[in-house]
């Protein structure tokens, strides 16, 4: 079985702080940026709603696609978010 990593961006409930990320295991990683339980920027900024995501077969080209939207305006980000997620719903009741 092929392992799978994941590039997501999560935002809080008011959809003004966007934060990027990648995880080999999104439903894990989601539960522990809503449950608070890693200090950090997420944490300090109540980041618990995941509003877009990507899946990669390897780690190299997770890392890349990471730095390229973190590389990105937040424009580019609101577009790549709107481009799947229009109403910016929370999809981690989706996975």
């Amino acid at each position: 079985m092929d392992k799978q990593y994941y590039v997501y961006i999560m935002t809080n409930k008011w959809n003004k702080v966007l934060y990027t990320g990648i995880t080999n295991d999104l439903k894990r990683r989601v539960s522990e940026h809503q449950e608070k339980t890693i200090k950090g920027f997420t944490k300090r900024y109540n980041v618990d709603k995941l509003v877009y995501c990507e899946v990669t077969k390897s780690i190299e080209s997770a890392i890349l696609r990471e730095k390229q939207i973190k590389g990105g305006s937040r424009k580019d980000k609101i577009e790549l978010i709107n481009s799947i997620n229009n109403k910016w719903d929370d999809l981690y009741h989706t996975l």
